[in-house]
């Protein structure tokens, strides 16, 4: 199954397959800003994807990331292995773009063919990662790029995507850490595969490393389960950066017989975020009218509805189904009846029929009368007013049948739905009727004179 791919997008694709860095400019963008484009343009590039090894670099703001990421690339490049890096920073306020501050550190690759940087704002996605980062690393690893490097935007303790990016996830820390190395152990520290003490020529780095390995050791770790080592690096002179991509290589290779089992996972954390964003997208797009979800969020607000009951009520209406799998039909609830005085006829079907009648109930104009008849029940309707409508219907018939009634799902859908085809409608949204229903009436001319009610049933 895949995604028609345009002329231009298949061109694109090959230009990033050649490593045109315009053109993995131009794809990445395209990706990021959710372009129409950008599904077909991932269907191009994924069977050439999968080779890239993508090696994650996250941690606590000020931890040196960006500069150990540049100490990295100089590494590889030294190794003859080609980097593409994606850094996630935060959004900008005004642009809606990256802020680009910690990318100056990289700029001395800027000049190598080898070596690609892109920043990618987070647009206010949690986890660390911007929403299409695995994307965009895609982009790269399809360009032939040997090494991705994603680093992540300073992170807390629950913001963890990176792990369900990369290949590797290494965890940067800094000296005076202390305390906060036990607040972080139920979030990020529990990703890692490398733990790097970066500045580590600072006070307190030894006292950092320590408590580390510490809280390593309350861990089982059985024989043949990698160990998440604990390093010490100073990005800005390179020490230790040698022993950081050895100990990465290390890990590639102690890990190589469950990368599959690690990718496929990742596979389907991506296919599920995607269905979840593209289900969203339709029923934002093609299901719900203009203004139809703060309406709904309006109703749920008010305790109208509640959000697991709006949700399966939009769900259904997605998928064109109720919640067995099957169309949802209307089911016939009553018959409405225009009298001139409800008191008669009620009087009438309790002597003859011996039929039950419930309490009046005013909804202006009208007096509602239900009379139950043990299967179908017959509304009786009078007019309190003389310019009531069924005032003007007995003027025009005499008493009789006024409507009949149907109960739905989803009222709203209902209505949407009818009016796309081209229904008339009496009530374009629903209005107030017995008991506090929600109703909507089908003009007569496009039910060949016949007057539809539509009931949401609760």
């Amino acid at each position: 199954m895949s995604v028609p791919v345009p002329d231009a997008v298949a061109a694109l694709a090959d230009r990033v397959i050649a490593r045109d860095p315009r053109a993995v400019a131009r794809a990445i963008s395209l990706i990021e800003n959710e372009s129409p484009s950008a599904a077909a343009l991932v269907g191009r590039l994924h069977p050439r994807t999968g080779r890239a090894y993508l090696v994650g670099v996250t941690g606590p703001p000020g931890a040196g990331k960006s500069t150990l990421v540049d100490a990295l690339i100089g590494a590889y490049r030294r190794a003859g292995s080609t980097v593409g890096v994606l850094a996630v920073d935060p959004t900008s306020p005004y642009s809606g773009g990256a802020i680009l501050g910690d990318r100056v550190r990289m700029q001395a690759h800027a000049q190598d063919a080898g070596v690609f940087i892109r920043s990618m704002a987070t647009r206010g996605h949690l986890g660390g990662l911007a929403r299409t980062s695995a994307e965009a690393a895609s982009v790269l690893d399809a360009a032939g790029f040997d090494i991705v490097i994603i680093e992540t935007v300073g992170v807390g303790q629950d913001e963890v995507d990176i792990v369900r990016t990369a290949d590797v996830s290494v965890v940067t820390l800094v000296p005076g850490a202390g305390d906060e190395v036990q607040a972080l152990k139920a979030g990020i520290m529990e990703i890692a595969d490398v733990f790097v003490v970066n500045k580590a020529d600072r006070e307190g780095a030894d006292r950092t490393a320590t408590s580390i390995e510490v809280m390593l050791s309350l861990d089982h770790w059985p024989e043949g389960r990698w160990k998440p080592p604990v390093l010490r690096t100073v990005a800005t002179t390179g020490a230790g950066v040698p022993e950081l991509v050895q100990t990465i290589e290390q890990f590639r290779t102690a890990s190589a017989a469950a990368l599959d089992t690690r990718r496929r996972a990742r596979a389907e954390w991506r296919l599920r975020e995607i269905l979840g964003r593209r289900f969203m997208q339709h029923v934002e797009q093609r299901v719900l009218a203009p203004g139809e979800f703060a309406g709904i969020l309006e109703r749920i607000a008010s305790r109208e509805v509640d959000p697991y009951g709006a949700a399966e009520a939009i769900t259904a209406r997605a998928l064109g189904q109720a919640g067995d799998g099957t169309t949802a039909p209307a089911v016939f609830d009553h018959v409405g009846m225009a009298v001139p005085d409800a008191a008669g006829y009620v009087e009438l079907f309790q002597e003859l029929l011996g039929l039950p009648t419930g309490a009046p109930e005013d909804v202006p104009p009208h007096r509602l009368r239900f009379v139950q008849t043990g299967g179908t029940t017959l509304e009786l309707i009078e007019p309190l007013a003389a310019d009531a409508p069924i005032a003007k219907f007995l003027e025009k018939r005499a008493a009789g049948l006024h409507h009949v009634c149907f109960l739905v799902d989803d009222l709203d859908a209902r209505l949407a739905a009818l009016k796309a085809r081209g229904v008339r409608l009496i009530d374009e949204t629903p209005r107030r009727g017995a008991h506090g229903s929600r109703i909507a009436f089908i003009h007569p001319s496009s039910a060949h004179g016949l007057l539809i009610e539509l009931k949401e049933r609760t």
